[in-house]
């Protein structure tokens, strides 16, 4: 194992909607624009963000949670995706330090894991020196935090920005940049967040933000702070691609399903998968394959696409009876369901696999990690496996026969709870939980192992 200098830096925010997606697919825009190798990455469990990042420098972004990947495997995953670029920029979630209880996979749990320094986005609107007393109190709150300065958004003149930064020279915070409010600079929302890039063509809206990063982002002054990060370990690098593929895995990708980690995928890969994409809305059967993967996404906004499909729905069901291991999360549990519930309450016919209808409802219903536990064997593991996850859904799943077969007793959630959920036969799984393959070795070999299983059945 050797040790590399990566230059990298942690764009935080006091709080959620300051704009730190904004900037951050500015500042990646701009990178790439001046010919330079940036890798992102986003704090956090989330899909979304990471989908304008793709966007903005041209490279997959990756997920640092150490919730679903435990932190012994978290910087030797940074470095290896990280190493031989310019510059990391990794986007916090929520304020800096927000987090799950004790701070897990908080912004700056995850800057002082990775040594990295941290720069605050301060939404300035509506206020003055004011804004320095908020920099000095996230600057002083954890002296373990690599403060290295702010980016002010949303001035509203040039006597705003002056006024801002003599609070800044005060307490010695340094300024690497000054946004000054401008309607271009925002991104559509969606009732989980964002809306995916899969629903819309944002080449526009950040070429626009990367102009005017480019112009008010001091690039020069944030590459110095990031080069100031210390040497990291690299491990050695195993080529998913050079491992031999034992089993083919359709991946369900399209609008409605594209909530996958890049990181899950390429774990699948390492251990022996072949991924063969395939869309429910679009193709007309599944592809021939060992094994099924169903990710999430917002199949609630293509219902009438997805229920008209119905050879889709019929191929799923053939080989649901031929016995094919079917994995499925959130959107994909709901789509295997009888049913989906619209938020008007128009009931579309899906899959049928889970006897079960998905009830669209107006509030969220569960966000938060999770430990899932297995109430029987399923595709991931035997009974009692211990699973982490998180789950963030809208609906609900009201199963329509007795005796269910509940996958997993679950505890967590942002609200504490005890619950079941998920549904497991001998070859399907299906759930709301979200899941990291990358952080579940154990989880990932099973079910390839399974899938092989069946390969040689069929063979």
């Amino acid at each position: 194992m050797n040790t590399v200098h990566i230059p990298r830096v942690v764009i935080a925010g006091t709080n959620s909607g300051v704009g730190k997606t904004t900037i951050v697919a500015g500042l990646l825009a701009a990178y790439a624009n001046g010919g330079r190798t940036v890798q992102s990455f986003k704090v956090g469990p989330d899909y979304i963000d990471p989908g304008f990042h793709k966007i903005a420098s041209g490279r997959d972004s990756y997920n640092l949670d150490t919730w679903l990947v435990p932190p012994h495997k978290l910087n030797p995953f940074f470095a290896t995706m990280a190493h031989g670029v310019d510059l990391a920029i990794i986007e916090g979630v929520m304020g800096l330090y927000d987090g799950g209880r004790e701070g897990v996979s908080s912004t700056a749990q995850i800057a002082k894991q990775l040594n990295a320094p941290v720069v605050l986005v301060i939404d300035c609107k509506a206020m003055g020196e004011s804004a320095a007393a908020i920099a000095k109190g996230f600057r002083d709150y954890d002296p373990e935090v690599n403060f290295g300065g702010v980016i002010l958004n949303r001035l509203g003149s040039a006597n705003h920005e002056r006024m801002v930064r003599e609070g800044m020279d005060k307490i010695g915070v340094p300024v690497i940049g000054a946004i000054y409010r401008d309607d271009r600079m925002h991104s559509p929302e969606r009732h989980l967040g964002l809306t995916p890039v899969t629903e819309i063509d944002p080449t526009e809206a950040i070429n626009t933000i990367r102009e005017v990063v480019e112009k008010m982002v001091n690039l020069g002054q944030l590459l110095d702070i990031a080069s100031s990060a210390p040497s990291i370990e690299l491990p050695d690098a195993v080529d998913p691609k050079s491992v031999e593929k034992r089993v083919k895995i359709g991946v369900a990708y399209d609008e409605a399903f594209s909530f996958y980690y890049p990181a899950s995928l390429a774990a699948l890969e390492e251990k022996g998968a072949e991924i063969v994409y395939f869309s429910p809305l679009n193709d007309f059967e599944v592809p021939d394959v060992d094994g099924l993967v169903f990710g999430g996404g917002f199949p609630e906004m293509f219902l009438f696409q997805l229920s008209s499909n119905e050879s889709m729905k019929e191929s799923i069901r053939q080989a649901n009876e031929k016995g094919l291991p079917i994995y499925a999360e959130c959107g994909g549990l709901m789509y295997l369901c009888e049913s989906i519930h619209d938020f008007e309450g128009t009931v579309y016919d899906t899959v049928g696999i889970v006897p079960a209808n998905c009830i669209m409802q107006q509030k969220l219903q569960k966000v938060g990690y999770v430990t899932a536990t297995a109430k029987r064997d399923t595709l991931l593991g035997t009974a009692d496996t211990s699973l982490r996850g998180h789950e963030f859904h809208f609906s609900t799943m009201e199963p329509t026969v007795e005796n269910f077969p509940w996958a997993f007793h679950l505890e967590g959630g942002r609200k504490p709870q005890s619950y079941d959920g998920g549904y497991a036969t001998d070859n399907v799984l299906a759930s709301y939980l979200h899941l990291n393959f990358a952080g579940s070795d154990e989880g990932a070999q099973h079910f390839i192992d399974i899938c092989a299983k069946y390969k040689a059945k069929r063979s």
